[in-house]
């Protein structure tokens, strides 16, 4: 296919009401979802120091700060789709929501590489047992969470609707 084939084949595509006027140009590729990335991003990543600084990790214990941080991020990320799926399309500030929150903040708050590095050194040090219970509390929990928060935004949109 030549470029002018596939420029015109753009063309006949329904314009994204989030793209500005600009066909065929996915929504991630924006500067300014780029931007609602960064931004939620650094606020994930802030919030998550700092609770790792409140409950830091040492040696062979149960790594808390990574656990709550994982499950709070899970929890927080189901309640966050429920919600913005029940109000609507996935367009506006719904999707920029989704990617504000959503990818930037839920997607650096959370860290399952930490996760794993936790379990790889409590391997290490001798605690095989702990660490296998670790992942998979934190991957259940993590279900679970997801769960909870979808549950959540479910009741209180019902709440909210007057359907209880």
């Amino acid at each position: 296919m030549r470029s002018g084939d596939r420029r015109r084949d753009l063309d006949k595509l329904p314009i994204d009401p989030d793209s500005g006027g600009r066909a065929g140009v996915p929504f991630h590729l924006h500067p300014e979802a780029l931007g609602l990335v960064l931004l939620g991003g650094a606020a994930g990543t802030a919030a998550r120091y700092g609770i790792e600084l409140l409950l830091p990790h040492d040696g062979t214990g149960w790594p808390t700060g990574t656990f709550v941080i994982n499950l709070a991020g899970a929890a927080v990320l189901g309640g966050l789709l429920e919600a913005l799926a029940r109000l609507g399309p996935d367009s506006g500030w719904r999707r920029r929501t989704r990617v504000l929150v959503g990818t930037g903040v839920c997607g650096a708050f959370t860290t399952y590489s930490t996760l794993a590095l936790e379990a790889s050194l409590l391997v290490r040090d001798g605690a095989a047992g702990l660490a296998a219970g670790y992942a998979a509390a934190s991957v259940v929990g993590g279900i679970i969470a997801a769960w909870v928060g979808i549950t959540a935004a479910a009741s209180l949109r019902r709440t909210a609707d007057g359907d209880r």
